[in-house]
């Protein structure tokens, strides 16, 4: 194959980077966190091609995540910069058993305008040969409702170029103004993804009654690889199969789990195993992530290997 001929990447990942604040210990930490950017900086780790698109400002903090994300491997030529906007914030408190909880600012954050900004298009026809694209409820949530529509249409120019699309529906009631509308998004993204990481305590909130009424809805329109995240109980995969986490682990901190499942999935799934075995690197990646605290823990090398 011509060199010309390989995709720049192997994942793009589209969302929103924050500044985190964890409150694990008994002083704050200042960290950086978000769904899919966790999800990236993990690829990135595993030696896999990972861009991440989304937008940051000009102010310190947007200046450190990005040299941070850099110092990760993460390709940030996607990286957009707000002339006037800044990163948005996040805190984040864990109680005695691992479950944590959030306060956000992040209404005026330069990730919202993403596609907004001149350089997008540009940003978006570069993304759009990629061999995954990653996004989630929340990056739509967090996109203007035209952003929204432009992000979709990058999902169908990756599958058109022979890409896959992997979608995972978290789901934060408090960033929709109803669960109507939520859902509405929620499927219009299902019917474009290849891979779906749908969470049952998510789908529960928007209809779903059961792990097999929330597989079935996702696969009849038309993600036939869902693999539905059951927090502690481990995962569904699309045949049905329940695959339980390999061990039994008393979490630090359970922030960032789902998005370590999601990239131990991914990168074993690009290395061509079956679903039964990206399930396990997922499980085993999220296994490690909330054994510390924080969203994106600092973890050796090796944690990304192979089994």
């Amino acid at each position: 194959m011509d060199r010309t001929d390989i995709p720049p990447f192997d994942v793009v990942c589209a969302g929103e980077g924050m500044v985190e604040l964890s409150f694990a210990g008994p002083t704050p930490v200042i960290g950086h966190g978000g769904d899919t950017l966790n999800t990236a900086l993990h690829l990135a780790r595993s030696g896999l091609r990972t861009g991440f698109l989304t937008a940051l400002g000009t102010d310190p903090f947007s200046i450190e995540m990005r040299r941070a994300w850099q110092a990760e491997g993460l390709d940030c030529s996607l990286v957009l910069t707000h002339p006037e906007r800044n990163a948005g914030l996040y805190a984040i408190r864990t109680d005695a058993d691992g479950e944590r909880s959030f306060s956000y600012w992040r209404d005026a954050s330069a990730a919202r305008e993403t596609f907004a900004l001149p350089q997008s298009a540009a940003a978006a026809a570069s993304a759009q040969s990629t061999r995954v694209l990653l996004f989630s409820l929340i990056t739509l949530a967090v996109l203007r409702p035209d952003g929204r529509a432009r992000l979709l249409e990058l999902a169908d120019a990756v599958r058109a170029n022979g890409g896959l699309v992997a979608f995972d529906g978290n789901y934060r009631p408090r960033l929709w103004a109803s669960p109507a509308e939520a859902a509405a998004a929620r499927d219009a993204a299902i019917a474009r993804a290849d891979i779906g990481f749908p969470t049952l305590d998510d789908e529960r909130q928007l209809g779903a009654t059961d792990a097999d009424s929330c597989a079935g809805h996702w696969q009849s329109l038309g993600c036939t690889e869902t693999v539905l995240k059951l927090g502690a109980g481990g995962c569904r995969l699309a045949d049905g199969t329940v695959l339980p986490p390999p061990q039994v682990i008393v979490p630090v901190d359970t922030s960032g789990a789902g998005d370590a499942f999601n990239a131990g999935y991914l990168a074993a799934r690009l290395r061509g195993e079956p679903s039964a075995a990206c399930a396990l690197a997922g499980h085993r990646l999220a296994g490690l992530v909330v054994q510390r605290p924080g969203a994106i823990p600092s973890l050796d090398r090796s944690a990304y290997a192979p089994a």
